[in-house]
C-alpha cells in the first residue's frame, strides 16, 4: 500500500490545549517523519519538541529547531514582546526534510492567536502553504469553535484535510462537524492511559493508516 499523506503538513487547532502536540507526535510516529514547530511559547515544562522526541524515539535529526522559541506561555506577541522580539514572518522558512520524509508542522494556539501587531497564525499557514489538519477537542462547544475555525481556514483560502478530535468519542458532535462543516473528521483519539512510541503507532495504524492509503 502506498501512502497517499502530503509531503508537508500543518496540524493546527480550534484552541490551545486541545491536542495539537499529540496528534502531531501521533503523525510524527506513524510515519516516520520529521517535525518543526515554529513558534514555541513556554519552557517550563519543556518544548513540544522534545515532548514528542522522547515519546516517539526517534532519532534527533528527525527534530528541527524552532524559528522562535519564548520563554512565557502566552500568545506569541505577548510572549515575544515581554522579550523585546519581533516574529518577523519571512524569518520562519520550513525545513526540507531529508530522504523523502514528511514534515509535520505544528502550530502554537489558535488558528487567531496574533504573531505581531498585523499577522495571525492563518498568516503563517498561508505563508507556507501546506494543506492543515485542524485539530479540536469533542466535547461541548467544540461544533461552534471548529466550524467557526474551518470558515476562518477558507476565507483564507487554505486547504483543509480533515479534522482531528481528541477526547471521550463524540458521535453527535463528530456528525455535526462533518455535516455543516464539509470535512472529514480524519480520526477520533480517546483518552489515553499511556503515551510511548507503541500506543502512538497503534493509533496511527487504527485511525489514520486506513484514511490515508490506496488499496
Amino acid at each position: 500500500m502506498t501512502l497517499s499523506f502530503p509531503q508537508k503538513v500543518f496540524v493546527a487547532g480550534t484552541d490551545t490545549g486541545i491536542g495539537k502536540t499529540l496528534t502531531a507526535a501521533v503523525l510524527t510516529a506513524g510515519l516516520k517523519a520529521e517535525y518543526w514547530k515554529p513558534i514555541q511559547c513556554g519552557l517550563d515544562e519543556g518544548t513540544d519538541r522534545s515532548w514528542i522526541a522522547q515519546n516517539t524515539a526517534l532519532p534527533d535529526n528527525r527534530f528541527h529547531p524552532e524559528a522562535y522559541l519564548l520563554k512565557h506561555p502566552l500568545s506569541p506577541h505577548a510572549a515575544a514582546r515581554l522579550e523585546g522580539i519581533h516574529i518577523d514572518l519571512n524569518r520562519i522558512i520550513a525545513p526540507d526534510p531529508s530522504d523523502g520524509r514528511r514534515l509535520i508542522v505544528e502550530g502554537a494556539g489558535g488558528l487567531l492567536v496574533p504573531l505581531n501587531n498585523q499577522y495571525y497564525m492563518t498568516d503563517l499557514i498561508w505563508k507556507l502553504g501546506f494543506p492543515v489538519i485542524l485539530v479540536a477537542g469533542s466535547g461541548l462547544g467544540t461544533i461552534n469553535h471548529t466550524l467557526l475555525s474551518l470558515r476562518e481556514l477558507e476565507r483564507n483560502r487554505i486547504e483543509v484535510l480533515g479534522v482531528v478530535l481528541n477526547g471521550p468519542y463524540n458521535p453527535s458532535n463528530r456528525e455535526a462537524i462533518e455535516q455543516f462543516g464539509r470535512v472529514h473528521v480524519l480520526a477520533e483519539i480517546g483518552p489515553l492511559a499511556k503515551i510511548d512510541f507503541p500506543t502512538l503507532q497503534k493509533i496511527f495504524n487504527k485511525q489514520f493508516l486506513d484514511r490515508w492509503c490506496d488499496g
